[in-house]
C-alpha cells in the first residue's frame, strides 16, 4: 500500500471534563473529620482538667485542643464558643452529684420518717461527692476543684451554681425546715450558705489544711473530711437556726 492510500489517523475526541463540585464553607461534615463520641469526651476530659488549674479565663478553645489532640475546628463543632464547652463541661457530672443527692436524702427523708436526723440528713446529702472524688478517678477530682472555683467567681459564679445545683438544694433545706420547724427561712439559707463554701473547699484538696496543721491533718483525706463536716454543718445549723440564737 503506497503512502497516500494509507487511512487518515483522527485522534480521538477528548472527554469532556468532569464537573467540579464548587468548595463547601463552614465545618467539614462529621464523618470527614474523624469524630466520634470518644473524641468528645477527650474533649470534655482535656477542658475539664484545664479549666480546674487555670480558671476560665486562663484556657483558651486551641490550649484544649492540644490537649485532647484534635483540631480546634473540631471543638468549635462538637460545642461552639468557650463557655458553650465550660457548661458542657460542667453539667456532665452535676447531673450525677445531684441525681444521686437528691435520691440519697429522699430515700433517708421515708426511710426515717419522723425520726430524720440533720446528721442522717446531712451525711446522705453528702456522701455521694466525696465519694465521687474518692473513687471517681483524676476526672472527678479536676471537677470538684473545678466546682470550687466556680462557686467562688464573683462574675458568673452564682449564675452557674444556681442553673447546675439549686434544685438539690432547695430539697436539702426543705427536709432541714423539717427537721428544725422553728427555723426561720433566711436562717436556712445562711446554714446552707456556710455549709456550700466548706464543701468546695474541701473537695477542692488545696492542700491549705496540710500546711495549717504542719501535716497533722490531710486534705486529701476525704474519709474524714466527710465524717468532721456532717458534725459541723448539724450543729452550725442547730445553733443558727434555733431559737437560742434569736434571743442572742
Amino acid at each position: 500500500m503506497s503512502q497516500s492510500d494509507a487511512p487518515t489517523l483522527i485522534p480521538p475526541t477528548p472527554a469532556p471534563p468532569k464537573a467540579v463540585a464548587p468548595t463547601r464553607r463552614g465545618r467539614p461534615p462529621k464523618a470527614r473529620t474523624g469524630a466520634t463520641p470518644d473524641t468528645r469526651a477527650a474533649i470534655l476530659d482535656a477542658a475539664e482538667d484545664l479549666f480546674s488549674k487555670h480558671g476560665f479565663y486562663g484556657v483558651t478553645i486551641r490550649e484544649v485542643a492540644r490537649e485532647a489532640g484534635v483540631d480546634t475546628a473540631l471543638v468549635h463543632y462538637y460545642f461552639g464558643a468557650k463557655r458553650e464547652l465550660f457548661d458542657a463541661v460542667f453539667i456532665r457530672r452535676a447531673e450525677v452529684w445531684n441525681n444521686e443527692r437528691v435520691a440519697a436524702i429522699n430515700r433517708y427523708a421515708e426511710t426515717a420518717g419522723e425520726a430524720m436526723t440533720l446528721e442522717g440528713l446531712l451525711e446522705a446529702f453528702l456522701r455521694p461527692p466525696f465519694e465521687w472524688s474518692l473513687k471517681g478517678g483524676p476526672g472527678w477530682k479536676h471537677y470538684a476543684a473545678l466546682v470550687a472555683q466556680t462557686n467562688a467567681n464573683p462574675t458568673f459564679g452564682g449564675e452557674t451554681m444556681a442553673r447546675y445545683f439549686d434544685p438539690a438544694i432547695r430539697r436539702l433545706i426543705e427536709l432541714i425546715g423539717q427537721v428544725l420547724p422553728e427555723a426561720r427561712a433566711e436562717d436556712l439559707y445562711w446554714g446552707y450558705h456556710n455549709l456550700s463554701g466548706a464543701l468546695t473547699l474541701t473537695l477542692g484538696e488545696t492542700g491549705r489544711l496540710d500546711r495549717l496543721s504542719g501535716g497533722l491533718c490531710r486534705s486529701g483525706d476525704l474519709e474524714s473530711a466527710c465524717d468532721y463536716m456532717v458534725r459541723f454543718a448539724a450543729a452550725g445549723f442547730r445553733a443558727v437556726c434555733g431559737p437560742e440564737a434569736r434571743r442572742g
